[in-house]
């Protein structure tokens, strides 16, 4: 697999990754990381939140994120160095999520690249954005 170079990145580019949140997300996210809130898995008690009804956990959409970064922009051999995340609105079951990351801002003398991130959901609301500081893994070659 060919890593992405610092110079091939370039101010003002952007790349998104778009996916539904399933069910199964849902199951897999809680299992891998052992969060149960019954906001994610109990609908009767979530109906009885400021929700209304379940949520897809937050770090769940914010690893569509990671998904962008990672594989597409700037891509394999990203490193997340650092990254805020705001959450704006829940995400749901059936909702289609659109992460975008936008190289806002690189620095010569570290090379870390500064990403604006965004999670939009099929209404084109903000559900998530934040900041990314990345930088790249540098190859002998």
């Amino acid at each position: 697999m060919k890593l992405t170079k610092y110079t091939d990145v370039m101010v003002g580019q952007s790349a998104e990754t778009v996916h539904t949140v399933t069910e199964k997300d849902i199951e897999a996210f809680g299992s891998l990381t052992g969060d149960y809130n019954p906001l994610h898995f109990n609908e009767e008690w979530a109906k009885t939140t400021m929700f209304k009804g379940r949520i897809a956990h937050g770090m769940l959409t914010a690893s569509f994120i990671g998904n962008t970064v990672g594989m597409r922009l700037p891509g394999p051999g990203t490193i997340i160095l650092g990254q805020t995340l705001s959450f704006k609105r829940p995400v749901r079951i059936g909702d289609t999520i659109t992460a975008t990351a936008e190289v806002v801002k690189k620095e010569e003398k570290n090379q870390h690249i500064t990403l604006k991130t965004v999670c939009t959901n099929q209404n084109d609301e903000t559900v998530l954005e934040g900041e990314a500081i990345v930088t790249l893994l540098r190859t002998t070659d």
